[in-house]
């Protein structure tokens, strides 16, 4: 599988599995390619015009020749240069690995990580939140990641796959739509009555029973096991966590329990005045689940698939 088909199947999974919709996603694309064209000349050559076709500003090949043949790679949560040096290491002993393959972003795709954190307005939209509460609740919390990232030194194990000749790219918001959908389509399926009936529902996911077995499994943090769910919203894709302020308006429009990968204090905190359940899945869990349904549509091609980081293969048809 050439990278490059790698890449756009990642994308274009992540596009099938966004809640937005065809509509909304097309806006996204039309708006980029406006602000490209009424770019000077000498500014074009700043421009990323992935962004003309991919609206996932934290999923991008970071190195390597696109038209290049993945016939395996190594794939895990957090793919930083001590993965870079296993996954070295086991090329030495053998195993067919072309392709670093992370779910958390690296290089520009966690430099622009707070740009798809706007997509949250339209998910809190969509539960009854207005659109103009939800623009005017993201904006400064993109903001501040966007703040908070800048610092960073993004493109360290980039340049340690580059010098040992691997290719590297990171998939994660096409994995957290995937994994959102699957999980509150599994959740519905299921209608779980309590708190604890949820946590047992949640459980049953492969991924997740996994991660009870070793000791970090889906948990209530905000609410009691006897408790009533009411409306159950799954909230894993945007980035990166919202502000807590977001709390108030969907448990105004009707939300009663939140499930998602991690909450802070600030936000159990604000839940807990507000009487809103939260119940943690998990954070790796989630990410395996979600990197897991992407690999589904990468390793019928023959790929070769090597779990590192916190990934546990399951496949599914």
């Amino acid at each position: 599988m050439k990278l490059t088909d790698l890449y756009r199947t990642c994308v274009e999974t992540g596009m099938r599995n966004d809640r937005r919709g065809s509509e909304e996603l097309q806006r996204v694309l039309d708006a980029a390619k406006d602000e490209y064209e009424k770019l000077e000349d000498d500014d074009k050559r700043f421009f990323d015009t992935d962004r003309l076709w991919n609206p996932y500003a934290d999923t991008r090949i970071c190195v390597g020749d696109p038209d290049a043949e993945v016939t395996g790679l190594v794939v895990g949560i957090d793919m930083e240069v001590g993965e870079v040096l296993l996954a070295d290491r086991l090329r030495d002993k053998g195993a067919r690995i072309d392709l670093i393959f992370a779910h958390h972003p690296e290089g520009p795709g966690y430099a622009n990580l707070h740009q798809v954190m706007y997509m949250q307005a339209d998910l809190w939209a969509a539960e009854g939140v207005s659109i103009a509460a939800a623009d005017a609740l993201i904006a400064p919390r993109a903001e501040e990641i966007r703040r908070r990232i800048m610092p960073v030194n993004h493109y360290r194990a980039i340049d340690a796959a580059r010098l040992l000749g691997f290719a590297s790219m990171s998939c994660h918001t096409p994995a957290d739509n995937s994994v959102n959908r699957f999980v509150q389509e599994h959740i519905d399926a299921a209608s779980p009555r309590t708190l604890d009936d949820l946590v047992r529902t949640v459980r049953a996911i492969p991924e997740y029973e996994d991660a009870a077995k070793k000791g970090y499994g889906p948990a209530i943090v905000q609410g009691s096991g006897s408790q009533r769910c009411g409306r159950i919203v799954v909230d894993m894709t945007g980035g990166t966590e919202g502000p807590a302020e977001a709390l108030d308006r969907l448990s105004a429009a009707g939300v009663g329990t939140l499930v998602g990968m991690h909450y802070t204090e600030e936000h159990r905190k604000r839940a807990e005045e507000l009487k809103l359940n939260l119940v943690v899945a998990g954070h790796i869990s989630s990410d395996t689940l979600g990197m897991n349904l992407i690999l589904d549509q990468i390793e019928p091609a023959g790929v070769e698939v090597h779990c590192v980081s916190g990934m546990v293969r399951v496949r599914r048809a």
